[in-house]
Parts: C-alpha cells; structure tokens; sequence
C-alpha cells in the first residue's frame, strides 16, 4: 500500500503517482457512463500525465480516494486555483469510479480532504460548482455541509459548450459545527 494521507473507516486518501496510469485510466473509461456529461478524467496516457503534472503546481492537491478492503480506487478528489492570503480558498473538483459510486466511500473521501484542507492547508473556504442536473454530486457536498450559494450561467465551458453551474460552499467554521444526520 503507498503511503496514506489520512484514513477513515472505509477509505484512505492518498498522493497519485505516475504508476497509477494503468488503473486511473481504466476506472475512469469504466466509468464514462456515469459521469460524461459532468466531467472528463484522464482515459489515456497523454492525459493522465497532464492532470498529473497539474497536481505539481503550487495551487493544485490532487488526491485518490481508495477501498481500504482492496486498495482500488474509488475516485479522485481535486483542491484546484488554490488562493492564499485573504481569501484563503480553493475550488473542488471530483469524480467517483464505477463500481464504487453510490456507495458512501466518495462522502468519506470528502470528509477526509475537508479536514486536510481546513487543518493541515489552513483554509477558510471551499467551492464546488455542480451543473443543476447532477443530483448525485449535489447530494455528496450537500451531505458533507455545503450550502447552495447561488447559481452562474454559462460559467465553464464542457466539450466546447457553455454550462450553468450552481455554486456550493463551505466554510472552515461551518464544517467544525455538527450536522443533522440525513
């Protein structure tokens, strides 16, 4: 097993590697139907080792979510345009492979990159912009404490088109206060 950044009960979060091609790229082609009309993940070697050499920046933490009673991978989850100083935010970005999706693993996943973003990066706020149709991602952040901001039209582009999105946000100090269970 490669080294944890953190554990929870059924999922570890874990640094990709460039090792990780093989098994990324097939779990992301196994999974296009669940996911090709939100998001595309790396399904071949040259853009794999784009979105790699994406997590080498500076305002980028990449992280794959894994099984911890098989060691495969359940998804990813992305802190992307990180910002410091006073603004201290990043944006979430997120895609879970099929046979896992549905599964509660990706909200113990989120759970785990909350904590890492709010204790060990130190900052005050996340984002996730979900386009309005993508129920199963509005149900994942609306689980972990994310609160409906508002909405953007035309606010990223997707296979050259134009989407609306609706803007999902949490706070560090909302995320410290207890939720109601579902």
């Amino acid at each position: 097993m490669k080294r944890p950044v953190a554990v929870a009960r059924t999922v570890y979060l874990r640094k990709p590697a460039r090792p990780d091609e093989r098994e990324f790229t097939a779990a992301a082609l196994r999974s296009r139907g669940l996911h090709d009309r939100w998001v595309h993940p790396a399904t071949n070697a040259s853009t794999f080792r784009r979105w790699m050499t994406r997590g080498e920046r500076h305002d980028t933490e990449q992280f794959l979510v894994i099984d911890r009673t098989d060691d495969s991978m359940v998804g990813f989850i992305n802190l992307n345009n990180i910002i410091r100083g006073n603004l201290s935010s990043a944006f979430l970005g997120y895609a879970a492979f099929v046979p896992h999706a549905g599964t509660g693993k990706m909200g113990d996943g989120l759970e785990l990159v909350l904590s890492t973003a709010f204790t060990q990066l130190r900052l005050n706020r996340l984002e996730a912009n979900i386009q309005p149709g993508n129920e199963p991602s509005k149900a994942l952040v609306r689980r972990a404490g994310f609160r409906l901001e508002g909405y953007s039209p035309d606010y990223l582009r997707i296979d050259g088109v134009w989407r609306d999105h609706e803007r999902w946000a949490i706070l560090e100090s909302e995320w410290r206060r207890p939720r109601e269970a579902d």
